[in-house]
Parts: structure tokens; C-alpha cells; sequence
């Protein structure tokens, strides 16, 4: 096997743990439909709710997006500012 630089090394584990922190977006994705699925069970048993269940739903998927955000964040910095080089 060739010898590689250490840039492009450095470079190539970037790209890696960029791809593996975007696979953190599953799991935000996977809560919020969860979440919303029982939402329209709720305002199913009780429509009267409809607006407070709205709003608690809404809190919380805001809450669980921002795992995937603070992922995306780091793919960008990794992919895009190469701090490590």
C-alpha cells in the first residue's frame, strides 16, 4: 500500500466524522415523527386541546431539532473549514 500525506489523511478522517455526524439527524427525525404521531392521536381523543396540544408539540420538536442542527454544524466545520489542517 502507498504511503499517503498526513494532510490527506487528515483530510479523508475529516470527510468520515462528517458523515458520521450527520447520521445524528436519524435520530431527531425518528423523534419528531414519533411525536407528532401521538399529537394527532391526541387531538383525535380531544379536539377541544387542539391548540395546547399544537403548542407542546411544536416546544418539543424544536428541542429535538437542535441535536441534528448541532450535527450539521459540525459536518460543515469539518467538510468546509478543515480545522485539523
Amino acid at each position: 500500500m502507498g504511503n499517503i500525506s498526513s494532510e490527506a489523511f487528515i483530510l479523508g478522517m475529516s470527510a468520515l466524522g462528517a458523515g458520521i455526524a450527520m447520521l445524528a439527524g436519524v435520530g431527531p427525525g425518528i423523534g419528531q415523527g414519533y411525536a407528532a404521531g401521538k399529537a394527532v392521536e391526541a387531538v383525535g381523543r380531544q379536539p377541544e386541546a387542539k391548540s395546547d396540544i399544537i403548542q407542546v408539540l411544536l416546544t418539543g420538536a424544536a428541542v429535538a431539532e437542535t441535536t441534528g442542527i448541532y450535527a450539521l454544524i459540525i459536518a460543515i466545520i469539518l467538510v468546509v473549514l478543515q480545522p485539523l489542517v
